[in-house]
């Protein structure tokens, strides 16, 4: 089996390093691969810095028909047996490639996002088309999303993504946190990796912080990570007040030395295909304060490894993260349970279960190709 994977942004965030696990596992498992990806664009880099096989393109826009026959042409000359798309516009590439060039090659789409596709016929037709065997969802919450527009729901399955867990052993922390900020030790840090962007709801992080240091707890929070909202945040954490108390770090790439440092993490998305930097918190033997959106809630069991609370809520949230910081028993706990629940999500099962899925299509493929 070869399997051709495309994908379009130019930027690197949680869906390009899932792409790049699930690839780099599957050629531990023996499946010979092909990445397709913008030219000069993170991925194309770290194609060419660990000898991946890969081809590149010119994105130009979401329907760009250039690259469909691009797909087209990879497919036949690297004799590709299934596509295997992780975002929209690698989507809108494939069916293009099908529908303008009658390439017959099976798709698997990656639904990683939890809000429901566009009721545009052409939305409803590139998720319909004849070609999609399979959507790959990240959660069970994403699947029942989909659920309302893709016609055969037997085509929807789930596949949580997964972590690198080796990446979270015999950590050393570096240059601190706490000496970079100029935090006091007997202050609670409290903080998240994540990008900065509308559904992860900075403002109930800011109000949660806001309202913690006014009833007087002496905590700081950090935001690590960079995004197209980082402006109206900034400006939301001047307007509050909170610039002494919430420091935003921008892009690190030590994240698991960081995440070692924090007392909680905190997220207060309001909407989550999954989560997977809950994971690498939990990895890291941090506990979790959440809002209960998206999958987040097949990550954390309420009381259990973590706390869920109502999206929007800074009153819940900050009582939680006053329980989590100061409850030493139950964050004991919560750190002892995760570190059972992410063995479920390691990286390696992520791409057993894909390859599972692979095998499943190909066999249907064969199949119909028989009784024709």
């Amino acid at each position: 089996m070869k399997v051709l994977h495309i994908t379009s942004p130019k930027t690197w965030r949680g869906g390009e390093q899932q792409l790049i696990y699930l690839a780099e596992e599957l050629k531990v498992l023996g499946i010979e691969q092909v990445i397709m990806c913008p030219f000069n664009s993170p991925v194309h880099k770290y194609c060419l810095k660990h000898h991946f096989p890969h081809v590149t393109y010119y994105k130009g826009f979401s329907a760009n028909p250039m690259v469909a026959f691009r797909v087209t042409h990879v497919c036949k000359r690297s004799n590709i047996d299934l596509v295997h798309v992780h975002d929209s516009h690698a989507h809108n590439f494939a069916v293009l490639s099908s529908v303008l060039t009658n390439n017959d090659i099976p798709i698997v789409v990656s639904r990683r996002v939890d809000f429901a596709i566009q009721g545009t016929s052409m939305s409803l037709f590139k998720y319909n088309h004849p070609n999609i065997k399979k959507i790959v969802c990240v959660s069970h919450a994403i699947r029942d999303i989909m659920a309302m527009s893709v016609e055969d729901d037997s085509k929807l399955t789930v596949v949580h993504s997964g972590v690198d867990l080796s990446r979270f052993e015999n950590v050393e922390v570096g240059v601190s946190l706490r000496e970079e900020f100029n935090i006091p030790e007997d202050h609670a840090l409290v903080g998240n990796v994540a990008a900065l962007a509308p559904h992860k709801d900075y403002p109930s992080f800011i109000r949660t912080a806001k309202r913690m240091i006014e009833s007087g707890a002496k905590v700081r929070f950090i935001a690590i990570g960079e995004g197209p909202s980082r402006k109206e945040i900034e400006e939301e954490i001047e307007a509050t007040g909170m610039e002494a108390h919430i420091h935003l770090t921008g892009f690190r790439n030590n994240v698991p030395e960081l995440l070692r440092e924090l007392d909680v993490f905190l997220i207060t998305s309001s909407t989550e295909g999954l989560g997977t930097s809950i994971l690498d918190a939990i990895a890291s033997g941090t506990p979790v304060v959440a809002t209960a959106a998206g999958g987040i809630v097949e990550i954390i069991e309420h009381e259990k490894n973590g706390l869920l609370c109502k999206v929007g809520s800074e009153a819940e949230l900050a009582s939680a993260v006053e329980r989590m910081i100061h409850d030493e028993a139950f964050r004991k706990h919560c750190t002892e349970e995760g570190l059972k629940t992410v063995q479920r999500f390691s990286k390696e099962e992520t791409a057993r279960k894909t390859l599972a899925l692979y095998r499943e299509v190909m066999e249907k493929e064969s199949e119909s190709e028989r009784e024709a």
